[in-house]
């Protein structure tokens, strides 16, 4: 619409400033009545508040954006979860019922479509009743209350500290004055139906519901185009005190006000006198609805919500400060799609409860992770405790198994032996093979005696000691202390071989190679340092989602993608925001990878599936000392799987532990981490087609396929030794 010019409105004329003086003069006269200040104080507040003042408020509404709640979804957009201070949803005002409009405009500003942005008329009426009764009544109109909310909403958005903005009832005359200045601003450049659709999409109506699409379907479950005459009159009386007039908190006295706002709407003829009377004598007829917002009201995936707010509320490119960035994920309306595929997260969701439940006397954790090979999109993240914070309950957690302290989880875990693929890449790296043969029978390395290879340290050597014993890895079975084959070894998952191998090479040069595919100690989020041999067994804590990330490199020949959870992000306005893009490295040569390959399929087809998936698997079992973290690592070219279970509250021991009903003497990765990967993958395998794992261009031989009977994980001491 175009800006009504006039000389009365334009105080840069001689005529305007003078009707503009006494405007103001007169203007303060009955707000101050209004606002009960003494009579005394009037004429010094008119001279201070005078023409220069006037002059000097702002002219102009600057508009912010609305605060608008922000919603995670997934890859298919699937929606996750919202987040938001104020659920708003904007609608235009043809999506907004007629009787919804006249309720409003019949209880609040009855003279709304006369008057032009201030009602002289009204504030004088309303400082008559003011001066003469102990209630008292307001004055703004309409366009003044939207002017109020489109501040306080510009403050909200930069992040204003509450205590420094003007509500009303707060409110100087200098406030007063501004507000109506700009309410006139905004009548000159909008129509009456652009006010009062940006009015009815601005306003509280309760808690944390703002705007009328959100409330119609907060309340009543329907659409705001929806809403009938009892529900649009009970709406429209709850924006006066909208704590009091909640009809959850307090239905007998939203009734009656619900009542008052019917009684406004037949005085204003905006309904008969039949749908009056209709009208008052029904119910409030809630049909409430919550939307909760946040991680926890998410139907699924809380977890990874949960990782997905951390990203933000620490990437500098959503604001400076945390503030900043909680208010952009809280009020900025924003779109996170995500790398999720909710038929992967369905199964493990389903899966892992299973395997040992929220509730189970042991409290123990099951946790599943999928990345995919070539991208580093995480896939799936699922455990099997709820997600929520209840100290009766231990169903209960908000520590994300699958990731460090940092993003929300845990210090980590021992990988156990999913270490030990590391070492035979270091080995195969050093220009040696997997079918050499290694003396496994040695059983301590002397703590004077022996020093291992530390390129990485000042002496370029380490001396470790034990209790006097020097490095003792143990195995779990007797039979292995022998000479075997660098596969056999693996394939077993012999300690005494890993060790054996890594005394011959360069500790750091293992250390890199859990570097390079992103491997972090989890406790300190620093690579490992390779200065003590204990971690080729796996003593030092990794969580699933990093190890899920490097075994996808096993699969994708030899290429490290770093993982990442989001694939775009955009606010209200359209606006996008810069997202990690897909990062790929070669770190690993491929002719390595098919040689280590060569063993991870026999492990993952023959141990753990036994031929019952027909695509090509590879992977590594782990178990750490007392078996409180166990884990099977998988993997095919689509997807690479992290499963894991144990203790999160510590390294207790779970032999002869009750776990879902039954106590196990020897527990260990084929327990329960294994059979949980089983499961989840034979259900989502087919969502990403597989191909070949590649062919070693040697042979890799199998050294003394007769002994043992490969059981266990046979990784006994992981890391006790050496520490």
């Amino acid at each position: 619409m175009a800006s009504r010019k006039s000389p009365f409105f334009n105080t840069a004329t001689t005529l305007g400033k003078i009707v503009a003086f006494f405007g103001v003069s007169a203007l303060c006269g009955v707000l101050a009545a209004g606002m009960l200040i003494p009579a005394a104080s009037v004429a010094g507040s008119s001279a201070a508040i005078g023409m220069d003042f006037f002059d000097a408020l702002p002219a102009e509404l600057k508009q912010e954006p609305l605060s608008q709640p922000s919603k995670v979804v997934a890859k298919d957009g699937t929606q996750l979860a919202t987040f938001y201070a104020e659920n708003r949803t904007p609608v235009p005002i043809d999506k907004i019922s007629k009787d919804m409009q006249n309720a409003i405009v019949s209880i609040e500003d009855e003279r709304f479509y006369q008057h032009n942005g201030v009602d002289l008329r009204g504030i004088a009426r309303a400082a008559a009743h003011n001066l003469t009764s102990s209630s008292q009544q307001g004055a703004s109109t309409l366009t003044q209350q939207y002017v109020n909310n489109v501040l306080i909403n510009a403050a909200f958005l930069k992040g204003a500290d509450k205590s420094d903005i003007t509500y009303s009832g707060t409110k100087n005359m200098a406030d007063k004055l501004r507000e109506a200045k700009l309410a006139i601003s905004v009548e000159k450049e909008f129509t009456k139906k652009q006010i009062l659709q940006g009015y009815l999409n601005l306003v509280l109506f309760s808690g944390t519901t703002y705007g009328v699409e959100a409330a119609a379907e907060r309340y009543f479950s329907v659409h705001a185009k929806d809403l009938n005459i009892p529900q649009s009159a009970m709406l429209a009386g709850m924006v006066q005190r909208p704590n009091t007039f909640d009809p959850l908190k307090n239905p007998e006295l939203t009734l009656k006000r619900r009542n008052t706002v019917l009684a406004a709407m037949l005085k204003t003829k905006s309904i008969t006198q039949a749908e009056y009377d209709k009208a008052v004598k029904t119910d409030l007829g809630l049909n409430t609805k919550t939307l909760k917002s946040g991680c926890v009201a998410a139907a699924s995936a809380n977890y990874f919500c949960d990782y997905v707010a951390h990203l933000i509320l620490k990437d500098p490119a959503y604001g400076k400060t945390k503030a900043d960035r909680e208010n952009l994920l809280y009020r900025g309306g924003l779109t996170i799609k995500t790398t999720l595929d909710p038929r992967l997260q369905k199964e493990a969701e389903k899966e892992t409860p299973k395997i040992i439940p929220a509730n189970d006397s042991s409290n123990m954790g099951a946790a599943i992770v999928t990345v995919e090979p070539g991208t580093g999109n995480i896939l799936a993240m699922a455990q099997n405790k709820k997600y929520g914070a209840d100290p009766k309950d231990k169903s209960y957690t908000t520590y994300n198994f699958s990731v460090g302290r940092d993003m929300g989880g845990t210090n980590g875990f021992q990988g156990g032996s999913t270490m030990k693929p590391y070492t035979a890449i270091a080995w195969l790296e050093d220009g040696r093979k997997m079918s050499d043969v290694v003396d496994a029978g040695d059983r301590s390395y002397g703590s004077t005696s022996f020093h291992w290879k530390t390129s990485c340290s000042p002496k370029g050597y380490v001396r470790v000691d034990h209790e006097g014993k020097g490095y003792a890895p143990k195995n779990f079975s007797k039979g292995f202390y022998k000479r075997m084959t660098v596969d056999y070894g693996l394939y077993w998952s012999i300690n005494s071989a890993t060790a054996k191998e890594a005394s011959q090479l360069d500790l750091c040069k293992i250390a890199d190679v859990t570097k390079r595919v992103g491997l972090l100690d989890a406790s300190t989020g620093k690579p490992m340092s390779g200065l003590n041999p204990s971690f080729i067994l796996g003593s030092q804590p990794i969580t699933p989602l990093a190890q899920a990330t490097a075994f996808a490199t096993f699969a994708n020949k030899g290429e490290y993608c770093e993982n990442r959870a989001l694939e775009s992000v955009t606010d209200a306005a359209g606006n996008s925001y810069k997202v990690p893009g897909i990062s790929c490295e070669q770190v690993i040569e491929p002719s390595v990878i098919d040689s280590l390959n060569g063993t991870l399929k026999r492990i993952a087809g023959t141990r753990v599936a036994k031929g019952s998936i027909s695509q090509p698997i590879g992977g590594k079992t782990g178990t750490n000392n007392g078996a409180s973290s166990t884990w099977f690592v998988g993997y095919t070219t689509g997807m690479a799987t992290a499963a894991w279970t144990g203790r999160f509250d510590g390294n207790a021991a779970i032999f002869n532990v009750p776990i879902n009903g039954q106590r196990y003497d020897n527990p260990d990765s084929s327990t329960f981490a294994s059979p949980l990967w089983m499961n989840y993958m034979k259900d989502v395998i087919d969502y990403y087609p597989a191909e070949s794992l590649g062919k070693a261009k040697s042979s890799s031989g199998s050294g003394d396929s007769t002994s043992g009977d490969g059981s266990t994980d046979n990784n006994g001491d992981n890391g006790d030794n050496g520490q």
